[in-house]
């Protein structure tokens, strides 16, 4: 077993970059639950097994070398594909009314939440993982069509190499549990009557941060 409690390297560094040209790399493959987690224990393709036990303020990203054996000329990879993010833009939200602004983000979060879709607030954007088929989500953003609000969908490492540890565990580590409503709108409660909500009364849509 091998001990990683900090990152060698990336592959993007001139140095591994040249270093992996001459050796043999073997991927550790993580799941995108995996991603976000500083603490992990897993073997790598060809069988070194590997303890992961990064600082909180740390997460893994694609490329990260974790592992160099210069005997045996070989570099250990983390190798991640993070699922695609829909990307929120509040555009001109501070420059409306209160009483709109409270509105908009209202009806944002009230449909975000009768999804059950995790998501994460910086600044402005709001990012939310992609736990249905992208259609779907597109479908659902569509439906409601929120004011002040425009949507696109961006790489999962891109809008990761945006946050800090603690927001990518939140916005990745429960995404692939989340349950899939593969519904929008009102229709919704009629194919899905058992998922239906009375939209009379508040729903709490509570997401920790996931233990590592």
């Amino acid at each position: 077993m091998i001990l990683v409690e900090h990152k060698l390297g990336h592959l993007g560094d001139p140095v591994w970059g040249e270093r992996a040209r001459q050796a043999r790399i073997d991927p550790l493959v993580l799941e995108q639950w995996e991603t976000p987690k500083s603490r992990l224990r897993k073997a790598s393709e060809g069988g070194i097994e590997l303890a992961v036990s990064l600082p909180r303020s740390e997460h893994l990203h694609d490329g990260d070398v974790l592992h160099y054996d210069a005997d045996r000329n070989l570099i250990v990879v983390a190798r991640i594909s993070l699922k695609e993010v829909l990307v929120i833009e509040l555009e001109g939200l501070e420059s409306l009314p209160p009483n709109e602004i409270l509105r908009a983000c209202f009806e944002l979060g009230h449909g975000l939440g009768n999804q059950h879709w995790p998501a994460v607030i910086k600044g402005s954007t709001v990012y939310v993982p992609l736990s249905v088929d992208q259609k779907v989500m597109a479908s659902v953003m569509r439906t409601h069509a929120f004011a002040h609000v425009k949507t696109r969908f961006a790489p999962g490492e891109e809008v990761a190499a945006k946050l800090d540890a603690k927001e990518v565990r939140l916005l990745f580590a429960g995404a692939d549990a989340t349950p899939h409503h593969h519904h929008a709108g009102h229709d919704a409660a009629q194919d899905h009557p058992d998922h239906a909500h009375d939209h009379g009364q508040p729903h709490a849509h509570h997401h920790h941060d996931p233990v590592t």
